[in-house]
């Protein structure tokens, strides 16, 4: 794979359209997008997907992956509709059906132009994109599926790990690489201790207490295969010194090893041009690691976006440099709480898309994930 010219400096350019919001990151040679798209009223998934297909043949640009949420796929119709919008699909596709009322749901989708992406099989679907640029490799593996979902569910996590490994090893990187990971478990109230478990023994085989643990989400969904868990990661691999990696802490909120659950805060990739910051799941968990404000959506809320502030604020930035968010709420009725918590807090609009998931604690009531970038 040739290498992409980025030396220079970066920009952002930020589009929104109807119900289409568009984040471009300039870099040199290359662009990269991140596209949300959410439904206008009782707008069909098709038209939502369309607006997404053409925005991404305008630009001439790559898919890197692509995440839907709260439609359904029944006996693959939704992959179907997304494959005749698109013409074909030719990267990772992460696919959740939870959460139909009061129309939560949308997509994000990834993409890049002026650079070569090299595509990742297993059993024979795509479930991975590689590119680079002068400074790292980068792989997105999204869509994984356990291939048998009649062995317990602690067996299926088990069988994804080593999946993620081995997809990762074709691309010449290591778990050691990954900074970001996405889990979304059926029916994970029933089994979240023990895909812990199982997560934190493949990581003390894997050594990766030693080194940076990936920020992560692990929520509720359940996917068209009926399996236990659907999954995703992000893994850059630096190629010279000019690329960094690290933990950030939250400054509300301990770590989360220190309860059991074996992901960071947050992490930050570190570029010359510019830096990436990756913020895990975060609900309304004290500093102790007990959840607060028990039965009240709306407090759950407040902390919680509280949490996720201090810790852009703790890296220079604000919620206008977020360029892919999801906010998860249990129930579909709490849903308005995210708005009213934003134009009472003169928070700018950013993309997010609001769905309904089970949060990994039956107490919790509401959790959101933010990545954000930094120029300079």
């Amino acid at each position: 794979m040739g290498n992409n010219e980025t030396t220079g400096s970066a920009d952002l350019q930020k589009s929104t359209s109807s119900g289409l919001q568009i984040i471009a990151l300039n870099r040199g040679a290359y662009r990269e997008y991140f596209m949300t798209s959410v439904p206008e009223g009782d707008e069909c998934s098709q038209s939502l997907f369309q607006r997404m297909a053409d925005a991404v043949r305008a630009r001439k640009a790559h898919v890197i992956s692509q995440e839907v949420f709260g439609m359904p796929d029944k006996n693959g119709a939704g992959i179907e509709m997304l494959k005749n919008t698109f013409g074909r699909i030719d990267a990772p596709v992460t696919w959740l059906e939870d959460g139909h009322a009061a129309n939560l749901c949308g997509a994000h989708l990834r993409a890049i132009s002026g650079a070569e992406v090299k595509r990742l099989k297993l059993d024979g679907r795509v479930v991975g994109s590689v590119f680079e640029d002068d400074y790292a490799q980068y792989c997105q593996l999204g869509g994984l599926l356990p291939e048998r979902e009649h062995i317990s569910p602690a067996e299926q996590a088990e069988e994804i790990f080593e999946k993620m490994d081995a997809v990762l090893e074709t691309a010449g990187m290591k778990f050691s690489h990954v900074l970001r990971t996405w889990f979304y478990n059926n029916n994970i109230l029933d089994w979240y201790g023990d895909f812990n478990k199982i997560r934190d023994a493949f990581f003390h085989k894997k050594r990766i207490y030693e080194g940076l643990v990936p920020a992560s989400t692990g929520v509720g969904g359940c996917n068209s295969a009926g399996t236990a868990l659907v999954s995703g990661l992000l893994a850059v691999k630096a190629k010279n010194k000019a690329m960094q990696s690290c933990e950030v802490r939250s400054p509300l909120q301990s770590s989360a090893t220190d309860y059991g659950s074996s992901f960071s805060r947050a992490v930050e990739l570190d570029l010359p041009d510019h830096q990436r910051l990756y913020i895990s799941g975060t609900a309304s968990i004290n500093p102790n690691g007990i959840t607060a404000h028990i039965d009240d959506p709306e407090a759950q809320v407040t902390l919680t976006m509280k949490v996720v502030h201090a810790i852009l604020e703790s890296r220079g930035m604000t919620w206008s440099n977020v360029t892919r968010g999801l906010a998860y709420f249990k129930h579909a009725a709490d849903a308005p709480l995210f708005g009213k918590y934003r134009i009472n807090n003169n928070i700018p609009l950013f993309p997010v898309i609001i769905a309904e998931n089970c949060i990994c604690r039956d107490d919790l009531l509401f959790e959101i994930e933010v990545d954000a970038i930094r120029i300079g």
